[in-house]
């Protein structure tokens, strides 16, 4: 009798998860669909202007919608998509799409999207609207899916305060011609639906940055490409500090890595600004670098 049930346990075991998983004619056409965004994919970024780069785009996000309304898409990685940006969070609750759109060399626009991951494979889809260009203090917005200040996320780090998980996400924004940056923001889900930005950054005055912003945000020279990135041994956001190389740092573009890194800790909900990591002396031309810092590279885009 045990064995019996023991039996009947492990089939309904097995039909629940043959049920959820990807069919074998699902695979099979996210397979043809995605061959058919690889071209797009690349003219996203690639193309010979802006209107070509606008069309490659539109088709895209339209073949890509379609696909991920197949059923158990999520299970799909999408890896032959090498400029998008695909990032899940250490309890695969979800994951973000990400990639840029260069409008022109003053402009670059953001799109993406998070699916969830759900019980019966069904699509739950929220686009992410970049309104970056047009909102007055990007660093202390708080707002949905529909307001994001736009970023091609890199790397999600999972915490938790008082019970709930909370998804930091570090990314890159080409920005323009003659400064980039790099953005650290706490997605989190109220009701079910996603809000970024919010009260989780404890920074104390300073000059060069703005006091408890909503997301912290460095600007810095094109070809600087300082180190943002987080060391789980160390379990801190570890960032280069930025100097201006003319001594007027309020012109962003002027700003470049000097070889000290400071970094931000979690502690009771809130990123902590944390202005020193390294108290060695720093010998010219031999930075330090915390290991591993590697940020992964996008082709032929990297966030660096």
């Amino acid at each position: 009798m045990k064995y019996l049930l023991a039996l009947a346990f492990g089939t309904l075991v097995c039909n629940l998860l043959f049920s959820q998983s990807l069919s074998r004619t699902g695979f099979k056409a996210l397979q043809q669909k995605e061959d058919s965004m690889i071209p797009l994919s690349w003219r996203i970024v690639q193309g010979i202007n802006t209107s070509d780069r606008f069309e490659a785009d539109s088709q895209f996000t339209r073949i890509f919608v379609r696909a991920l309304a197949i059923q158990n898409s999520f299970e799909f990685p999408f890896d032959s998509l090498q400029t998008i940006s695909k990032i899940y969070p250490p309890d695969s609750s979800f994951r973000i799409f990400t990639w840029q759109l260069l409008v022109n060399e003053n402009l670059v626009r953001q799109h993406g999207a998070i699916q969830m991951k759900t019980s019966d494979g069904s699509l739950k889809l929220f686009p992410l609207i970049d309104k970056s260009d047009v909102t007055e203090n990007p660093e202390d917005t708080i707002a949905d899916n529909f307001g994001w200040i736009g970023a091609v996320y890199y790397k999600v780090i999972e915490k938790e305060y008082k019970g709930k998980p909370y998804y930091t996400l570090l990314g890159y924004d080409e920005n323009n011609i003659r400064s980039t940056k790099k953005i650290v923001e706490v997605l989190h889900f109220e009701n079910g639906k996603p809000e970024f930005g919010g009260h989780f950054f404890s920074i104390p005055n300073n000059n060069a940055l703005p006091r408890n912003p909503a997301r912290y945000v460095i600007e810095f020279k094109k070809d600087a490409s300082p180190r943002l990135n987080y060391d789980p041994e160390l379990d801190l956001i570890v960032m280069e500090h930025l100097v201006s190389e003319s001594n007027q740092p309020q012109k962003k573009w002027t700003l470049i890595p000097d070889g000290d890194y400071e970094a931000l800790k979690w502690r009771n909900g809130k990123w902590v600004y944390i202005d020193k990591i390294f108290n060695q002396v720093t010998p010219e031309g031999k930075a330090p670098v915390p290991n591993p810092y590697g940020e992964s590279k996008l082709k032929p885009n990297a966030e660096n």
